[in-house]
């Protein structure tokens, strides 16, 4: 009996044995399929991008990002990360010490400059004539920041009056305000702010994501202290890899903080490290994508060979070429003032009958031409058209023109 037992319970431990075997197995077999669609090869048709961003690469900076990758710490990729910092500098026009790119698009620029800035307690004066002075309102009230809204009508852009009086009246540490107000094709000028804003104790900071490279920006000599870009726009890069620069002015507001930035990623005591900015050695703060840098440092090489000054000479010319095509074919544009338009984006009024919808998805259809609708304020009220860097071409302006001419014709018009 004891040995008939002995033996029971040996082959109830061997089957629990096995049993947990078994399960241990189950569990480790993948239950999900691999998807189909990761299976086929990747297809990408060639569209023509002529919406408000991204722009289409040209081969030259394609060919960096395909370019074998290096170690983020290796002096060959630090040297690129010199060479970017240069190249911002001549782009911004500035001297500034503290010029890097972040990791991220433009948005994520944006988002930087207000985190190493602001902090509770502080008063900032929002220019709020689009999309993006909305958005860095949002940004600045989610930092305990009060904010104070300056408002115009989208389609309009701030006087030097409406400044000084937005200044006296709520004694703000910021000014925040958008060169290239892309959801709107306002261009806001720049001559005086700088002076004005030091005047009231104030700092400047400019997004010119939709604007740098094909519209004057002089950081230094306009007395902007912060300003910021996106790499997918005029530079023709891909998006994700942002130049910004701060003056001194604003490194001493930052190095007054009472707090440290809620952004470990993003605090610029530990990227201008990263990028040597201080002239100490380099700090390792995150992996920089490489591929992007490798880009926007032949994007930028593109701009210094071109010359900022050619630069926005092409950009003034081939707008001027569009607006007129435009109003060939009787569409209205959206900014009344000639000089306020903004000479990289275009909006343009959706003519009369119909649906701005139907007319971006003819011309994505039958011509693969991206344009784009309304943004914000401008939802449903324009089409907007960009001409940026590489696509800034008159064969492009052409080849749209076309292209919305003969979707004006096939469109559904409704005369109701």
């Amino acid at each position: 009996m004891h040995r008939t037992a002995a033996l029971s319970i040996s082959a109830i431990a061997l089957l629990r044995a096995c049993s947990t075997a078994g399960c241990t197995m189950a569990a480790t077999t993948p239950r999900v399929p691999p998807p189909h669609g990761l299976l086929r090869p990747l297809a990408v048709p060639h569209r023509l991008l002529l919406g408000p961003g991204p722009s289409n690469v040209p081969p030259r900076v394609l060919a960096a990002g395909g370019l074998q990758i290096l170690g983020h710490m290796h002096p060959e990729v630090l040297q690129v990360m010199d060479e970017i910092k240069a190249g911002i500098q001549y782009a911004f026009q500035t001297q500034n010490r503290l010029t890097l790119a972040v990791s991220g698009t433009g948005h994520c620029a944006m988002e930087a400059a207000l985190v190493n800035l602001l902090e509770g307690g502080d008063t900032v004066l929002v220019g709020i004539n689009g999309i993006w002075g909305q958005r860095a309102a949002n940004i600045a009230r989610r930092l305990g920041a009060k904010v104070c809204e300056m408002l115009k009508p989208p389609g309009e852009y701030f006087t030097l009056r409406d400044i000084q009086e937005g200044l006296a009246q709520h004694k703000p540490s910021v000014l925040f305000i958008t060169h290239g107000e892309s959801s709107t094709g306002v261009l806001q000028p720049l001559e005086g702010l700088g002076e004005l804003c030091h005047r009231h104790g104030c700092l400047l900071l400019v997004d010119a994501v939709a604007s740098l490279g094909g519209a004057p920006i002089l950081m230094d000599q306009q007395e902007i202290d912060v300003l910021y870009t996106g790499s997918q726009k005029v530079l023709s890069a891909p998006p994700g890899s942002s130049p910004i620069s701060f003056s001194e002015r604003a490194r001493e507001k930052m190095l007054r903080r009472r707090t440290k930035p809620p952004s470990f990623y993003l605090d610029m005591g530990c990227l201008g490290s990263y990028w040597s900015c201080d002239g100490e050695p380099r700090m390792y703060h995150h992996t920089v994508p490489i591929s992007s840098i490798f880009c926007l440092r032949e994007a930028l090489a593109v701009l210094a060979e071109r010359g900022l000054e050619n630069s926005w000479e092409q950009h003034r010319v081939v707008c001027a070429q569009l607006c007129r095509g435009l109003q060939d074919l009787g569409l209205k544009l959206y900014v009344k003032e000639e000089a306020a338009r903004l000479p990289t984006i275009t909006t343009v009024k959706v003519p009369e009958g119909y649906d701005w919808k139907e007319i971006t998805a003819y011309l994505m259809d039958k011509h693969s031409i991206e344009i784009s609708g309304g943004l914000g304020p401008t939802a449903g009220k324009v089409l907007r058209i960009g001409l940026m860097g590489h696509n800034a071409t008159q064969d492009n302006v052409d080849r749209l023109l076309q292209a919305l001419s003969d979707a004006l014709q096939h469109c559904q018009h409704s005369r109701l």
